[in-house]
């Protein structure tokens, strides 16, 4: 399963920076040990069904504790009998594509 999702909180900042709660989300995902990729919209992550839910569930509760409301957006492409190499096996096929 790869899960590509974000979890942002609504904050009063001043400056708007929400890069603690970012931070705080993305360690507990590069906790995890499961493959996963951050860009500057969405962190993707692969591994079995449970295993991603759990650590998107960590990831927004640690979102959640600094401030008072949070935004989740989150796609999954659920693929049974594909392994879970599919985080850079994707990218891989366009690539070759390209060429």
């Amino acid at each position: 399963m790869l899960v590509a999702f974000c979890v942002c909180p609504l904050t009063a900042a001043e400056d708007g920076s929400v890069t603690d709660a970012v931070a705080a989300a993305v360690k507990v995902i590069r906790d995890s040990g499961l493959p996963n990729r951050t860009t500057s919209m969405f962190t993707e992550i692969e591994g079995e069904w449970d295993e991603v839910m759990d650590v998107v569930k960590r990831a927004t509760e640690a979102v959640s504790k600094t401030g008072v409301r949070t935004e989740l957006v989150l796609k999954a492409d659920i693929r049974p009998g594909f392994p879970n190499t599919q985080l850079n096996d994707k990218i891989t096929r366009l690539e070759n594509k390209l060429k």
